[in-house]
């Protein structure tokens, strides 16, 4: 995940009051990190492997992600 603030949200219980607008399907993660069954940690944007399945990326980044991920890549 590269957002600290909803990482800190999802830590600490204290802002969840301030969150009353997420809707609630959106709380399954907050229940997740609460019962220790996930945990979120702070990946910087520009090494978000998942990208390269979500957004259009440059080559260079595409082939470093798909290789990161175990996928077969023409070079």
């Amino acid at each position: 995940m590269d957002s600290q603030s909803a990482i800190a949200i999802m830590k600490n219980p204290q802002f969840h009051n301030w969150t009353k607008h997420i809707e609630v399907r959106h709380h399954f993660l907050c229940r997740q990190v609460e019962e220790e069954k996930i945990e979120l940690d702070y990946i910087p944007t520009n090494d978000q492997v998942a990208d390269t399945l979500t957004k259009g990326l440059n080559q260079e980044k595409h082939m470093k992600f798909a290789k990161e991920m175990g996928l077969g890549c023409p070079v």
